[in-house]
C-alpha cells in the first residue's frame, strides 16, 4: 500500500478550496438539524453541556463569582507551578513503585522545580497565531490523587475519563470520582484496595453519555460497573472475555445498555447489559478474535445530543485499529464490516491511533474518522447514501516529522497531536497549517505499557504487541466539550483552545503588540486559524474585532510615546518612530478609521515634533498610490509645512498632484510652487483650483520666450519648462488633465478653444513695441518644431469637421507658414518639418486645408540649393521626409530630378526612379553616393532575386552591374564575387576578359576560388574551369608567392602538370615539391627537396668565419625539417629499399661539411650540424634498422680510417633507445599479466558467491515468502537483496520473453515497471536489475548472430547475466577504468575493421566507449630505473 499515491476526494478538494465565509454557510441536516453557520454548529457540537466552558466571553472577569472556570483558566505564565503544602504527599518512596508504570520522558526530572515551568513555544508560529492553547494544572484534583495515595494507599494513578464528572483510576484498584464545579471535591472513591489486590489496577474507564454508569477495565482482566449517583457495585463482570488477559480499553456506545472492550490477547468483545426480573445480566460476543491479528486501538462513533436523529447513528460504528489495518464495522442493525485499510509499512513501535468527529463537508454534517500510526495522518469521511449503504472517502492525508502516540479533535477543525518526546502540535485540519507547539514534560504522563505487556497475568502477549504498548497512552488522556485531560503520575492538567480575546490579550501581555494587531486582524478578515469567541454574522464580527483593535492602537500610541528615547541623537528618535507609526498609519486605513487617523492620533502623535514629522511623512506613499484622498485641511497644510521645512519640494509636488486641493490657500501654494519650480504642482493647482488652463501657459512663455527670440541657448531648467508647456498644451488640446486624469467632459470644448485663442493670439499681454507678430506659436516653433507640429497633428486628428475647427485649422497653418517662410532664421530641418507636416494634413481623404502651391517650390529651391554646402544631409533627409509624406504630388517630377542630380541628392534620386521603376540608373546613384556605395551589392542581389521585377527590369539591373563589373570589384571583392557567383555564374570568362587591371583580377580571382575568403558559394554549381583556377594560381605566384601552398590545399579544380609547369617558371622549389608528392612522384619531390638542402648548405660551409650570426643556419634546418616530413609521410608506402633510396642520402647530405671540414679546424657550425644529423638518424630509426644503419656509416670511407670516435655520441644514442623500448616491454607485459590474473581471482569470487536477500517478505504482496509453498510459487532472488514470488513479478509484468527464455526485472529497483525493449534491458542489465531467476538459473542463452554454422574459430564465449553483472561489480571497484578494459577496448576497435567476432545483446559493446567519457584519465608510470 505505501507505494500506492493518495487519491484526494473531489469532495477534499472542493472543500480545501472554499474559503472561511463560504464555509460559515449555513447546511442541512436532514431531520432534525436547523441551519446554522460552521463555527455555531461548531459550538453546538463540541460545547453544548459544558460546564466548564465559558462562552460568555465579554462579561469582566471582576464582576463574576468564582468558579472552577476561572481555576481552570488560570494561567501558569505569573505563577509557580503548584506545589502542596505537605512536603510528605510528595515523598514517592512511601508508594509501590511496582504498581503502576511510567516511562514519561520527564519522569526522571520530576524533582526539579525550573522543570515544571512551561516551555516557550515555536517563535514563528507563535507570532504567526499566538498562543492557542491554555494550559492549566487542576490543583485541587492533583492534590487529591497525591493524597489519596498516601492516606488509603490509593496507588498511583493509571487512567483517566472524562463527562460532566471526573474519574481516575489508579493501580490499587480504586476510582476515584471528581466533581466539575469550583473546589474540584471528591465525590466517590468506588472500589476498595482489597478487590484491587485481587482485580490488579485499574486499565481502563469509560463514562455513559448521561454521566449516570462508570465502566472500569482490570489488569487481571475483570470488569465492573458503577452507579454514579449512589456509588453502587452495580455488575462485576469475571467472564465476559478469555481469562488471563488484561482489559486494554473499554468504551461505552451511544447505547446506554451496549460497551466494547478490548483485551490483551488483541480479542474485542461486545458487552450487552440487561436487566431481567430484577437480575443485572451482561452477555458477552466476540467481535474480533486476537488469532486474526491483535486489536490494539477501538473508537466507536458517539454523537452529542443534537446529532442523535443523524441517520448514521443507527449502525453504532466502530473503528478498531489492528496491527496491520483499520476495520469499520457496524454492530447495528446487524453485524457488518463497512471498510477495512492497510496500514501499509511502518515502524512496528509505532502506536494506531484512532479518533472521530463529526465534521461538515459540502453543506452537510457527517463523521470523519482520524487514524494514524507513525508519522502520516489519514481521514476518512463516512456518509450514508439514499440506499442506506455506507460510503467511505478518502480525504487530504497529513504527513509529519514526528511519530504520534495521541490524536484527538478539539473541534472540526483544529486537532490536537502528542508526539514520541511528549510535544504537543496544536494543527489546522484544512490548510495543515501547525499553529503551535506545547511542551508538556511537566505533565509526567502516564503510560499504559504494564496493561500492553499484560504483566498482572504474567505477560502472556506477543512481542508486537508488548513493542506497540512502550508508547500507549490511550487511557492518560481523555477529551470531552473541547478540553483535552491528561493524566500524569501526581497531577491532572487540562487544557483548551483560548478565545480571540484571550489570544490578543496573551500577546499584549507579553509586550508583542505589533503581533496582537496583526492576530487581532486575522480574525477581522476570517483568516484566523482555531477561533474561538466569535459569533454572529462576518459584518457583526468585524465590528467586534475593529473595536478591540482600535483600544489596541491607542495603547500602542500611547507606548510610542511613552517608549521614546528621550535622550541622544535625533536619528535614534526617527528610527524609534519609523518603526511604530506607520503601524499606526495602517491599521487606521485598513480599518478605514481616518477620523480616528487625523483626529485622536494625529492629536497624540503631534504632542512629539519627531512623531509628528515621521507621522507626515508615512502618509506619502498612501496619497501617492490613491489611497488616502480626503485630508482634513489641518493635516494637509502641516504636511507641506514639513516636506518645505525638509527641503523635499519634489515629493511636495507629487503629494499636491494627487490632493484635494480645495481645502488649501491657493495663493499661496501658487508663489510657493513658482518660487520652488514645481510647474507640475502649479498647473494642477490653477486648473484644479481654479479652473484656470491658461494662466500658466503665460507663465512658462514669459520664462522661455525671451532667450529664445534673443537666439541664446536654454539652460536645463528652461528646456524643462518648455517640456511640460508642450506637454501640457497637448494634454488641454487632448481634453486630458495635467498630469493625470482628465479634464470634465463639460469643459473640454471650452478649454480646446481657449487654448486655440490663447495660441494665435497677435500679440502677448504687456508686449513691447519691438516685439514680432505672433509671439506664441513663434516660441514653440523656435523650441521645438517637430514636437509642437506633433502636437498639432494629433490635436488635427482629434478635430470633429464642424465649420469653427476647419477655421481653427487653416488659421493656425496660415500662420506658420506666415511665421517660417517670412523667416530666415529657421534652419531647413526645422522648414523641412513643417512643410513635411502640410505635406501629411494635404494627403488625407478629408482634407479641408488650402496651402499655396507656390510655397512648396520656394521651399524645393531652398533646399536643393547647390551654394549651400553645409547641413547637407540633413537637408537631403528633409527633403525625403517631405516627399515620402505626400509631398510629391505638389512637384513637377523632372524637375525634381534635375534639382536633386545637381545637389547630388542620390536618395532623393533613387525615391523618384524607383516610382518610374528604372532601377538601372539607381545603381549609379548608389555608386555616386559615397555614404552608400557599398549598398549597391545587397540592391542588385534583391533586384535579380526577388520576385515581383519585370524580365526587361532584372535585364537592364543585370547589364548595368555587367558594364559597371570593374567599379564592383574595386569597391569590395568579396560582395562582387559573391554576386558574379551567384547571378553570373554562366559568364564568369565575360567578366575576367573585363577586368583588365591585374591586381584587380587577382582580387576578385581570390574571393570567388579560395573558400578561406569567408563568401558562402557552392564551388560544385559554379562549376569553374581548370583554365581560370591556374590563371588565379600564376596570378597567385606572382603577387603572394608565399601563401601558393597554403591555397592549394584548399583549391579543387586545377591540373597537376600545368600548375607544376607555373610553379618551375616562377622556381617556386617548396610548391613543386608539394605537387610531385601529390601527384605520387615521391622520389622526384625528394630531389628537388635535397638539392634545396644542399644548396643552403653549400652556402653554410662557404660563409666567412668573421659571421657571428648566420640566418642561413635556420634556413637549413627549416628545410631539413620539411624534408624529414617528406620522408616521414611516405615511407610507410613504401618499401625497405626505397625508403632507403630516401633516407640515405638525406644522411649523405648533411654528413658531407662535417667530411669536408678537416679536423684541425673545425668548421664555425660543426656543432649544430652535429645535431641536426643525430635528428635525421633518429627520424630514420622508426623506418630502418638500425644494423643497416650502422653498416652504412662504417662502411663510410672516411669513418672507416680510425674516425669513430666522431659518431659514437651516434651509436651509443641508438643503443639508449633499444634498451629504453625493451625495459617499456617488459613492465608492460609484467602488468597485464598480474591485472589478467587478479581480474580473473575477483571476477570468480563475485561469481560464485551467494545471494543475500534484504528481507523474508516478498516486496509486492509483502507476505512472508513461505506463504504459499503448496502452491508451485517459486521465489526469485535478485542481486540488489530484493525477494519476491514469481506469481507476483508476472502479475507486474516484470518477465521479459527472448530467445525462448524467460528473464526477470526487479520490480522496485527498475525505473519503470514495464520493461519492454531490449535496448532497455541490456543497460538494466549493467546496473544489475534484471538477472535469470535464482531458482531457474538458465544456461548461456547468447548466439552469434549470422549465419547458425558458422566456425567455432570465429565466436567467444559469453558470460551469462549473473557474470555480467559480477564483472561490472569488478569493474566498479576500480578507481577509473582499468588496463585491461583499455586493451579489451583497443583490440576490439582493431578487431571490428576487419571483421565482427561475437555480437548479440550483451557482446556487442553496447557501452559507451570508456575513452569518451568525460571522467577518463589514463594513470601513466615512468619505465623503472636500470642500474648499470
Amino acid at each position: 500500500m505505501e507505494n500506492e499515491p493518495d487519491h484526494e476526494n473531489v469532495e477534499q478538494s472542493l472543500c480545501a478550496k472554499t474559503s472561511e465565509e463560504e464555509l460559515n454557510k449555513s447546511f442541512n441536516l436532514e431531520a432534525s438539524l436547523s441551519k446554522f453557520s460552521y463555527i455555531d454548529l461548531d459550538k453546538e457540537l463540541e460545547f453544548k453541556n459544558d460546564l466548564i466552558d465559558d462562552k460568555e466571553f465579554d462579561i469582566p472577569q471582576v464582576d463574576t463569582p468564582p468558579t472552577l472556570e476561572s481555576i481552570l483558566n488560570e494561567t501558569d505564565d505569573e505563577d509557580e507551578s503548584f506545589v502542596l503544602e505537605d512536603p510528605t504527599l510528595l515523598n514517592i518512596d512511601t508508594i509501590d513503585s511496582h504498581s503502576y508504570d511510567t516511562s514519561s520522558v520527564a519522569s526522571s526530572d520530576s524533582g526539579d522545580r525550573t522543570n515544571l515551568k512551561r516551555k516557550k513555544k515555536l517563535p514563528d508560529s507563535f507570532s504567526l497565531h499566538g498562543s492557542v492553547m491554555r494550559h492549566s494544572l487542576l490543583k485541587g484534583i492533583s492534590a487529591q490523587i497525591v493524597s489519596a495515595a498516601d492516606k488509603v494507599d490509593a496507588g498511583l494513578p493509571t487512567a483517566i475519563a472524562v463527562s460532566s464528572l471526573i474519574a481516575v483510576g489508579t493501580s490499587h484498584g480504586l476510582a476515584l470520582i471528581f466533581g466539575k464545579d469550583q473546589n474540584q471535591a471528591l465525590r466517590l472513591c468506588l472500589g476498595s484496595t482489597s478487590v484491587g489486590g485481587q482485580y490488579g489496577a485499574i486499565s481502563a474507564l469509560s463514562i455513559n453519555n448521561d454521566c449516570s454508569r462508570l465502566l472500569c477495565g482490570f489488569a487481571k482482566g475483570q470488569i465492573t460497573m458503577w452507579d454514579l449517583a449512589s456509588g453502587k457495585l452495580l455488575r462485576s463482570i469475571t467472564d465476559a472475555h478469555p481469562p488471563g488477559t488484561a482489559i486494554l480499553h473499554i468504551k461505552f456506545t451511544d447505547d446506554p445498555t451496549l460497551a466494547i472492550c478490548n483485551d490483551s490477547g488483541g480479542s474485542v468483545f461486545e458487552l450487552t447489559f440487561k436487566r431481567v426480573m430484577g437480575v443485572r445480566t451482561c452477555e458477552s460476543r466476540c467481535l474480533f478474535s486476537g488469532s486474526k491479528g491483535e486489536v490494539c486501538c477501538i473508537e466507536p462513533l458517539h454523537s452529542k445530543p443534537e446529532l442523535k436523529d443523524h441517520p448514521i447513528t443507527q449502525f453504532s460504528l466502530l473503528a478498531m485499529a489492528s496491527l496491520t489495518k483499520i476495520l469499520v464495522i457496524g454492530l447495528k442493525p446487524s453485524l457488518k464490516v463497512w471498510m477495512t485499510f492497510p496500514y501499509g509499512r511502518m515502524d512496528p513501535s509505532s502506536v494506531p491511533l484512532l479518533a472521530w468527529h463529526f465534521v461538515a463537508v459540502q453543506n452537510y454534517v457527517n463523521p470523519m474518522l482520524a487514524f494514524c500510526r507513525g508519522d502520516v495522518v489519514h481521514f476518512l469521511l463516512v456518509k450514508r447514501d439514499e440506499s442506506g449503504a455506507i460510503h467511505v472517502t478518502k480525504q487530504k492525508h497529513l504527513h509529519l516529522y514526528y511519530d504520534l502516540i495521541n490524536f484527538t479533535w478539539i473541534n472540526s477543525r483544529t486537532v490536537v497531536l502528542l508526539d514520541s518526546v511528549e510535544k504537543l502540535h496544536v494543527i489546522d485540519r484544512q490548510t495543515q497549517e501547525e499553529l503551535e507547539t506545547v511542551e508538556i514534560s511537566e505533565v509526567q504522563l502516564v503510560y499504559n505499557s504494564s496493561h500492553f505487556k499484560s504483566l498482572a497475568t504474567g505477560g502472556n502477549v506477543s512481542q508486537a504487541l508488548a513493542l506497540v504498548g512502550e508508547k500507549a497512552c490511550y487511557q492518560s488522556i481523555s477529551s470531552y466539550g473541547g478540553q483535552i485531560f491528561y493524566l500524569g503520575t501526581k497531577s491532572v492538567y487540562v487544557m483548551m483552545l483560548r478565545s480571540w480575546r484571550e489570544r490578543v490579550d496573551h500577546l499584549l501581555k507579553q509586550d508583542c503588540l505589533t503581533e496582537a494587531l496583526a492576530l487581532a486582524w486575522s480574525f477581522h478578515e476570517g483568516k484566523a486559524k482555531a477561533v474561538v469567541g466569535l459569533s454572529g454574522d462576518a459584518s457583526k464580527r468585524k465590528a467586534i474585532v475593529a473595536d478591540r483593535m482600535v483600544e489596541i492602537l491607542f495603547h500602542y500610541a500611547d507606548r510610542a510615546l511613552k517608549k521614546c528615547p528621550d535622550q541622544g541623537k535625533i536619528q535614534v528618535m526617527e528610527q524609534h518612530f519609523q518603526d511604530m507609526v506607520p503601524v499606526i498609519v495602517d491599521y487606521c486605513l485598513l480599518l478605514q478609521r481616518k477620523d480616528l487617523l487625523f483626529s485622536q492620533m494625529y492629536d497624540k502623535l503631534s504632542e512629539n515634533s519627531v512623531a509628528k514629522g515621521v507621522f507626515l511623512e508615512c502618509l506619502e506613499p498612501y496619497i501617492l498610490s490613491d489611497k488616502l484622498v480626503g485630508i482634513t485641511p489641518q493635516v494637509m497644510k502641516d504636511l507641506i509645512v514639513h516636506f518645505q521645512d525638509k527641503k523635499l519640494m519634489e515629493n511636495v509636488e507629487a503629494l499636491i498632484v494627487h490632493m484635494d486641493i480645495t481645502s488649501l490657500d491657493i495663493q499661496q501654494v501658487v508663489l510657493m510652487c513658482w518660487e520652488n519650480r514645481l510647474y507640475d504642482a502649479m498647473i494642477y493647482v490653477y486648473n484644479r483650483g481654479m479652473n484656470e488652463f491658461i494662466s500658466p501657459m503665460e507663465k512658462l512663455f514669459r520664462v522661455i520666450a525671451p532667450p529664445l527670440n534673443a537666439g541664446k541657448t536654454l539652460t536645463d531648467e528652461q528646456v524643462v519648462m518648455g517640456n511640460k508647456l508642450l506637454v501640457y498644451i497637448s494634454c488641454c488640446l487632448a481634453g486630458r488633465a495635467y498630469p493625470l486624469g482628465d479634464i470634465p467632459e463639460d469643459l473640454v470644448p471650452l478649454v480646446k478653444n481657449q487654448v486655440f485663442e490663447f495660441l494665435i493670439r497677435l500679440h502677448s499681454a504687456e508686449a513691447s513695441p519691438e516685439e514680432e507678430i505672433y509671439p506664441y506659436i513663434r516660441t514653440l516653433l523656435h523650441f521645438d518644431t517637430r514636437e509642437f507640429l506633433n502636437v498639432l497633428a494629433l490635436t488635427f486628428e482629434d478635430f470633429k469637421n464642424d465649420k469653427q475647427a476647419v477655421e481653427y485649422q487653416q488659421r493656425i497653418v496660415d500662420i506658420l507658414l506666415k511665421v517660417m517662410v517670412e523667416n530666415s532664421d529657421f534652419t531647413p530641418s526645422q522648414v523641412g518639418c513643417l512643410f513635411t507636416f502640410l505635406a501629411r494634413q494635404l494627403a488625407k481623404p478629408d482634407n479641408t486645408l488650402f496651402v499655396n502651391r507656390t510655397l512648396f517650390d520656394q521651399v524645393l529651391e531652398f533646399l536643393c540649393s547647390p551654394d549651400d554646402d553645409s547641413r547637407h544631409s540633413e537637408r537631403q533627409q528633409v527633403l525625403l521626409e517631405l516627399l515620402q509624406a505626400g509631398g510629391i504630388v505638389q512637384f513637377e517630377e523632372s524637375r525634381l530630378i534635375r534639382m536633386a542630380e545637381k545637389a547630388e541628392f542620390y536618395q532623393i534620386c533613387e525615391f523618384m526612379y524607383e516610382r518610374e521603376h528604372q532601377y538601372d540608373k539607381i545603381i549609379d546613384c548608389y555608386l555616386r553616393d559615397p555614404l552608400r556605395e557599398e549598398e549597391v551589392f545587397n540592391y542588385i542581389h534583391n533586384i535579380l532575386s526577388i520576385p515581383g521585377h519585370s524580365p526587361e527590369e532584372k535585364q537592364s539591373v543585370w547589364q548595368k552591374a555587367m558594364d559597371h563589373i570593374e567599379e564592383l570589384v574595386s569597391l569590395k571583392p568579396c560582395k562582387a564575387a559573391e554576386l558574379v557567383a551567384t547571378h553570373f555564374s554562366g559568364h564568369i570568362e565575360t567578366v575576367i576578359k573585363k577586368l583588365q587591371n591585374q591586381v584587380l583580377l587577382f582580387k576578385f580571382l581570390r574571393s570567388l576560388l579560395d573558400p578561406r575568403e569567408g563568401i558562402h558559394i557552392n564551388q560544385e554549381l559554379l562549376q569553374i574551369s581548370p583554365c581560370i583556377t591556374e590563371q588565379f594560381i600564376e596570378l597567385l605566384c606572382q603577387f603572394n608567392p608565399t601563401q601558393v601552398i597554403e591555397t592549394l590545399q584548399v583549391l579543387e579544380c586545377y591540373r597537376l602538370e600545368e600548375t607544376i609547369q607555373i610553379t618551375q617558371k616562377y622556381q617556386l622549389h617548396e610548391v613543386t615539391a608539394y605537387l610531385l608528392e601529390k601527384k605520387g612522384d615521391i622520389h622526384g619531390a625528394f630531389l628537388i627537396m635535397l638539392e634545396r638542402l644542399q644548396s643552403k648548405l653549400q652556402e653554410v660551409t662557404h660563409q666567412g668565419e668573421n659571421t657571428k650570426e648566420d640566418p642561413s643556419l635556420k634556413d637549413v634546418e627549416d628545410t631539413m625539417v620539411e624534408t624529414i616530413a617528406l620522408c616521414q609521410r611516405n615511407s610507410h608506402n613504401l618499401n625497405q629499399q626505397q625508403r632507403e633510396a630516401l633516407w640515405f642520402p638525406l644522411l649523405e647530405a648533411m654528413m658531407a661539411p662535417q667530411k669536408l671540414s678537416s679536423s684541425a679546424i673545425p668548421h664555425l657550425h660543426s656543432e649544430a650540424l652535429k645535431s641536426l644529423t643525430m635528428q635525421v638518424l633518429n627520424s630514420m630509426a622508426a623506418f630502418i634498422a638500425l644494423p643497416s644503419i650502422l653498416q652504412r656509416i662504417l662502411q663510410d670511407p672516411v669513418y672507416g680510417k680510425g674516425k669513430l670516435g666522431e659518431i659514437q655520441g651516434l651509436i651509443l644514442g641508438m643503443l639508449d633507445t633499444f634498451n629504453y623500448e625493451q625495459t617499456l616491454l617488459e613492465t608492460t607485459t609484467s602488468l597485464l599479466n598480474q591485472d589478467l590474473h587478479w581480474s580473473l581471482c575477483n571476477l570468480r569470487a563475485s561469481v560464485t558467491r551467494g545471494l543475500n536477500p534484504k528481507q523474508d517478505y516478498c516486496s509486492i504482496c509483502l507476505q512472508q515468502y513461505k506463504r504459499r509453498q503448496e502452491m508451485a510459487d517459486e521465489i526469485i532472488v535478485f542481486s540488489c537483496g530484493h525477494l519476491y514470488h514469481s506469481f507476483c513479478l508476472q502479475n507486474k509484468e516484470c518477465t521479459v520473453e527472448f530467445e525462448g527464455q524467460t528473464r526477470w526485472t526487479c520490480y522496485k529497483c527498475s525505473s519503470s515497471n514495464k520493461v519492454g525493449k531490449l535496448s532497455e534491458n541490456s543497460s538494466e542489465i549493467k546496473k544489475g536489475r534484471i538477472t535469470p531467476s535464482q531458482v531457474k538459473m538458465s544456461p548461456s542463452y547468447h548466439q552469434s548472430k549470422g549465419d547458425p554454422t558458422a566456425k567455432k574459430g570465429t565466436s567467444e564465449p559469453v558470460l551469462d547475466p549473473q557474470q555480467i553483472q559480477a564483472f561490472d561489480q569488478l569493474c566498479r571497484l576500480y578507481r577509473g577504468s582499468s588496463r585491461l578494459a583499455l586493451l579489451t577496448e583497443l583490440s576490439q576497435n582493431r578487431s571490428s575493421e576487419s571483421y565482427r567476432p561475437f555480437s548479440g545483446s550483451q557482446s556487442a559493446p553496447a557501452f559507451n566507449s570508456i575513452f569518451q567519457n568525460e571522467n577518463f584519465q589514463l594513470q601513466l608510470i615512468p619505465p623503472p630505473v636500470t642500474e648499470d
